[in-house]
């Protein structure tokens, strides 16, 4: 009981609000950044790639340096470089400093996304893990909701900027070049991961006993899972899953202004954001269905559902595509928690590096948006989506051959035992 602490649990909530908002920002800006650098899709869509790549790069080895040097000097040093990556853009904001800018911010995500679960588990208690894990997705989707509309405000603030304008509009207009005005949110970000840097080395940190699915494995061990078809096809799962979630999130400003001619600062970026509150929306429904129906019958449903929406929001009019991309986010919502769950629930061993394993499918998020910027280049935009078909395939297919050793509980399963 002495390891309990309230304060660790609110630390690592900021944490998962912070990650959040500096990770799931790139698509609004993408229409910006096509335009100030001049950029074609396949140039732009290397940005977010050099931001997921690093989740490839990084999450086995985060977990090692995790074990060697605890939570709190990592989580600083991941803070340190986080915030490097966004001053140097703020200070030379150009296509090849942004490469590397993001790359820098994704290492420094990638490590704090190792770091902080067994933090909650053990701050929070076990008891209430579950519980705690659930809030912080919560949280984590609610920073992707108010992510593009800070940009939005801001854009639009240093657009027309005055001396009425609020005090932090003011000095954001001294800081960004006038026909940057976007740039002024690489600021903000350098500004949020210096604060959370003296907050991580000012609270006194619990000692973490990780348990055998948290604790990553030798690198015998990763080989030997990487012989067995049954990881290759949930890393192909995991990879899918957020290619799906990155591919659409990306692209959607774009898409909107490319077809429909809406403003990408206030339209597209307001989209961007209901994609993401329609996902944390789907989260707390999921919850429920999880409780009622086998979570494959769930992910072929969702999955199915998201077919439909990816072929209204392609396909459709402009004001059924404002509705139909967040309804994809809803769609999206259950995806990466059933995956997971079936995943680490059809092994009975080596949980830890198989959990390292499926983190570095995240690498989805840099392929997929590159594959769909690269086929737009050629073909256009919209043809480019279609791999997204492809993606929603192979989940839909998890839910169809997935045989794990245990099925989640439900309200039937427990009246059947």
């Amino acid at each position: 009981m002495k390891q309990r602490s309230l304060l660790m649990v609110v630390l690592v909530f900021i944490v998962f609000f912070v990650i959040s908002f500096l990770t799931n920002i790139i698509g609004p800006l993408v229409p910006d950044i096509i335009k100030s650098f001049n950029l074609n899709l396949t140039m732009v869509a290397l940005l977010p790639f050099a931001f997921f790549i690093a989740y490839g790069v990084m999450s086995i080895p985060s977990g090692i340096l995790v074990e060697k040097y605890k939570e709190k000097p990592v989580m600083a040093a991941a803070f340190v470089v986080a915030c490097l990556g966004a001053l140097l853009f703020s200070l030379l904001p150009s296509y090849s400093v942004a490469i590397l800018s993001l790359f820098l911010i994704g290492t420094g995500m990638a490590t704090l996304q190792v770091a902080i679960n067994p933090l909650l588990r053990v701050s929070g208690g076990e008891e209430h893990f579950a519980f705690n894990s659930v809030m912080a997705q919560l949280i984590f989707g609610g920073a992707s909701f108010l992510s593009p509309l800070v940009f939005s405000y801001l854009v639009s603030h240093l657009r027309n900027e005055s001396g009425q304008a609020p005090f932090i509009v003011r000095t954001l207009a001294k800081l960004t070049p006038k026909e940057l005005p976007w740039v002024s949110l690489y600021w903000v970000f350098a500004a949020v991961t210096l604060v959370m840097i003296f907050l991580v080395l000012l609270v006194r940190f619990p000692k973490v006993e990780r348990t055998e699915e948290e604790r990553a494995g030798a690198w015998a061990t990763h080989k030997m899972l990487f012989g067995k078809k049954i990881v290759i096809l949930y890393f192909l799962g995991i990879f899918a899953y957020v290619g799906t979630e990155q591919g659409v999130a990306n692209w959607i400003s774009q898409f909107l202004k490319t077809y429909h001619g809406f403003d990408p600062q206030l339209s597209g970026a307001k989209t961007v954001s209901w994609f993401w509150g329609m996902m944390t929306a789907g989260c707390l429904l999921g919850l429920l269905l999880l409780k009622l129906w086998d979570s494959r019958k769930i992910l072929v449903w969702f999955a199915a559902a998201a077919v439909v929406c990816l072929s209204a929001a392609l396909f459709g009019p402009g004001q059924v595509a404002l509705y139909a991309f967040p309804l994809m986010g809803f769609c999206a919502s259950v995806m990466w928690s059933i995956i997971f769950s079936l995943a680490l629930n059809s092994l009975d061993s080596h949980h830890g590096s198989f959990s390292g394993i499926l983190v570095t499918g995240i690498v989805g998020g840099a392929v997929i948006p590159l594959v769909i910027g690269w086929l737009g280049d050629r073909i256009g935009l919209r043809a480019g989506m279609f791999v997204l078909y492809l993606t929603l395939a192979y989940i839909l297919s998890i839910g169809i051959w997935a045989k794990p050793l245990i099925t989640n509980k439900t309200i039937r399963s427990k009246q059947a035992g």
